[in-house]
C-alpha cells in the first residue's frame, strides 16, 4: 500500500471545507436585504465571489507543501475514478507533471470535490473525523 505525504486529518478539514463550498449556488437574490433576516438567510448560500469558505481552503492548500498538493491532487483523481490504488505511483506522477501552481483552483474547480477525496481516502482504507471545525497544524 503506497503512503500519503498528507494527512488523513489534512484531507478531512479540506473534505468538510470542500463540502461547505459545494453546497453554495449562484447569487439569486437580486433585492438582498441589508441583513439575514431582511432577506430570510436566503443569501448565506450564495455564492458572491469574496467567499470566505474559498479564502479558507485556498490559503489552506497554499500553505501545503509541494508534496502534500500532489497527493492531494492525486487523491481527487483516485476518488474519480481516474485509476486505481495500484496505479498510484503513475496518479501521483500526472499530478506532480501538470502542476501549474495554482492547486487550490483546479481543485475548487471539480464539483464534488469533498467526496472525491473522501472517496480517495477509502482506496488508501483511511477515514477522516468530520467534527474538525479547525485547520489542522
Amino acid at each position: 500500500m503506497p503512503e500519503l505525504a498528507i494527512s488523513a486529518e489534512k484531507v478531512g478539514y479540506l473534505i468538510e471545507k470542500a463540502r461547505e463550498f459545494d453546497v453554495k449556488d449562484s447569487a439569486s437574490d437580486p433585492d438582498s436585504g441589508s441583513s439575514g433576516a431582511d432577506d430570510d438567510m436566503i443569501d448565506v448560500l450564495e455564492d458572491n465571489g469574496s467567499d470566505p469558505v474559498v479564502l479558507e481552503i485556498t490559503g489552506f492548500i497554499n500553505a501545503l507543501t509541494e508534496d502534500e498538493q500532489i497527493d492531494l491532487v492525486a487523491l481527487m483523481r483516485l476518488g474519480r475514478g481516474d485509476g486505481t490504488i495500484e496505479e498510484w505511483n503513475d496518479l501521483r506522477r500526472e499530478a506532480a507533471e501538470g502542476r501549474t501552481g495554482r492547486t487550490a483552483r483546479y481543485l475548487l474547480g471539480e464539483p464534488m470535490l469533498g467526496d472525491l477525496l473522501a472517496e480517495g481516502l477509502d482506496e488508501f482504507g483511511l477515514t477522516w473525523a468530520d467534527e474538525r471545525t479547525t485547520p489542522v497544524g
